[in-house]
């Protein structure tokens, strides 16, 4: 079942629970995918594609919470960080940071990187074949971490 009649199904029950948050989620999700839809080519658009959406959305709602926590505003750090919780539950597993070094470090032999100067090499392989299972800012800290070492 494709991602988008996840969040349709999803929304239906939020809708009869009366879930104001999870249903301000979603409706964010699905007004995303219809603009993506409109926007481009016509076409439907891929699992990878939604996906990506989704993290964007998370992203944005983890961010403003932190910025709300950070200006002493919990009133409204809490709604967006509930937001992204329920939005994360139509993202793949992510995967543990010990995973993810492995991957790197497999990356990093197999490009015969060595400094700083590949990290943008290490990076684009990375952000590649660790897509959707794990968050670039988590990527980017291991593979500076290892690439310094």
């Amino acid at each position: 079942m494709s991602l988008e009649k996840q969040i349709m199904g999803a929304m239906k029950d939020a809708m009869k629970s009366k879930d104001q948050t999870a249903l301000a989620a979603l409706r964010a999700v699905k007004s995303e995918i219809l603009l993506a839809k409109t926007s481009g080519s016509g076409e439907a658009l891929t699992e990878e594609e939604e996906i990506k959406l989704v993290q964007k959305l998370v992203k944005q709602r983890k961010d403003s919470a932190r910025i709300f926590s950070e200006q002493g505003r919990e009133d409204l750090s809490e709604p967006e960080l509930a937001q992204a919780k329920v939005l994360e539950q139509f993202l793949p597993e992510q995967m543990s940071e010990e995973a993810i070094e492995a991957v790197v470090a497999e990356i990093i032999v197999r490009t015969e990187a060595s400094s700083m100067k590949d990290m943008g090499k290490v990076m684009g392989m990375a952000n590649t074949q660790l897509a959707g299972k794990a968050d670039g800012r988590t990527i980017s800290s291991i593979v500076k971490k290892q690439l310094s070492q």
